[in-house]
Formats: structure tokens, C-alpha cells, sequence
């Protein structure tokens, strides 16, 4: 399938579909979707979060930490970025670096032990 169909229609409609996809648990295509849209809209949380998401579900978890943490240099107080970041990097094996994260994402969810 050529890229244009990626980037085929207006943000809403690429949002949609990629929304459609998460659902399918069709990560890659969710990936190739939104890169563009985050690339034209890098203001947006949601579209940057699900991009992030469809990496981790995709084992691309690299990618996944570097939107994370995209995402929260520009809101340091996104707690569900928070979370997923620390999760990404406990993923990676990486628990000293998560741990930090976690706990500021249950600080902020109120689910301290």
C-alpha cells in the first residue's frame, strides 16, 4: 500500500482511521497514520499518546519513549504519559530509570501505596 493513503484525507478523517486500526489492533498502520499527523500537529496530546501507544503495542519501544517523552517536555503533568513512560522503560528493563515515573504518575492518579 503506496504512503499516500496514509496521508489520505483531512486530519479528522486520518485521526478516525487511525483510531479505527487501534481498535483492530492494526499498531504499524496506527503508526504510519499518525506519524504524519504528529509531524503537522505536534501540539496535539492525543495524537502524540496514541502514536506512543500503537509503538509500545508494536514492541517499537524506542520510538514509544521518544514520543513520550515528546509529549511530556511540553506537559510534564500528562499522567497517563507519565505512566506509560515509566512502563515503557520497565519494558526495556530499564526499572531504575522508570521508577521515578511511576511514581509521580501514582502521585498523580492518587494510588499511592
Amino acid at each position: 500500500m503506496s504512503e499516500t493513503y496514509y496521508e489520505f484525507g483531512t486530519a479528522a478523517e486520518r485521526w478516525d482511521r487511525a483510531q479505527m486500526f487501534f481498535e483492530a489492533k492494526e499498531y504499524p498502520t496506527v503508526a504510519r497514520i499518525l506519524r504524519g499527523l504528529v509531524a503537522e500537529y505536534p501540539e496535539q496530546t492525543a495524537q502524540r499518546l496514541l502514536l506512543a501507544r500503537a509503538y509500545y503495542h508494536s514492541a517499537q519501544l524506542r520510538r514509544a519513549e521518544t514520543e513520550l517523552r515528546a509529549l511530556l517536555e511540553r506537559d510534564p503533568v500528562e499522567g497517563y504519559a507519565r505512566l506509560m513512560l515509566g512502563r515503557t522503560l520497565e519494558r526495556q528493563g530499564r526499572h531504575e530509570d522508570a521508577a521515578p515515573h511511576l511514581r509521580m504518575a501514582a502521585a498523580m492518579s492518587g494510588d499511592l501505596p
